[in-house]
């Protein structure tokens, strides 16, 4: 399979066996069809990456479709806080809360029921999200318009379809890509620029 294609990528997630936890989308009925991403969850290469090219970073991390809330906790473990996860379906916040409860951090993360369309992310600086690359369009614009300047975000399993990623970590379905959030859009939003600088704690990372 070839690295960059997401086509075959999302053909594979499509062929998974899916839990009862994953099909389970009782939130779904009060989202537009277009917008609408089944829950897969990050594989625990997914998550190690996700990490590496957030590490040591400032400001609020949050996680757009948190499900069982798994980067977000670990985020929190690594010393990225606040961590906030976004996540529709009540059954897997419940869940997310449920393994923050068992790790002895029920109180030091925050798993939030929203819509991951309506939060506002102009307080966010580390996002990660995890969705299907029909939404992704849709995605770069709020990015452009909320995410304040220094602000990075993480994509994994697909790269979002018109920004040019600083750093990118992994391989086939694990692989994930970072982008940095400079000042200069017009009237002083954000937008995306390629940038050189380095990746804290993250091993040497392919670009492009």
């Amino acid at each position: 399979m070839e690295q960059d294609d997401p086509g075959e990528a999302l053909s594979e997630l499509r062929e998974r066996r899916l839990g009862a936890l994953e099909l389970l989308q009782p939130g779904f009925r009060r989202v537009p069809l277009r917008l609408q991403v089944p829950y897969v969850g990050a594989s625990e290469r997914q998550v190690e990456h996700v990490l590496s090219l957030l590490r040591g970073r400032p400001g609020k991390t949050v996680d757009l479709g948190s499900g069982d809330g798994r980067i977000v906790l670990a985020a929190h473990k690594c010393g990225l806080r606040p961590a906030v996860g976004y996540e529709l379906n009540p059954w897997l916040v419940g869940l997310a809360r449920l393994h923050a409860w068992r790790a002895g951090c029920a109180g030091s993360v925050c798993y939030l029921r929203e819509d991951l369309w309506k939060v506002s992310l102009r307080d966010c600086h580390n996002v990660s999200v995890f969705l299907a690359p029909s939404v992704l369009p849709l995605l770069e614009d709020k990015l452009r318009a909320e995410l304040p300047a220094g602000a990075r975000v993480v994509s994994g399993r697909f790269p979002l379809p018109t920004w040019q990623p600083v750093a990118v970590m992994g391989e086939g379905l694990d692989r994930v890509w970072a982008y940095d959030v400079h000042s200069g859009g017009p009237n002083g939003q954000a937008s995306p620029e390629p940038s050189s600088a380095s990746v804290p704690g993250a091993p040497r990372s392919q670009v492009g």
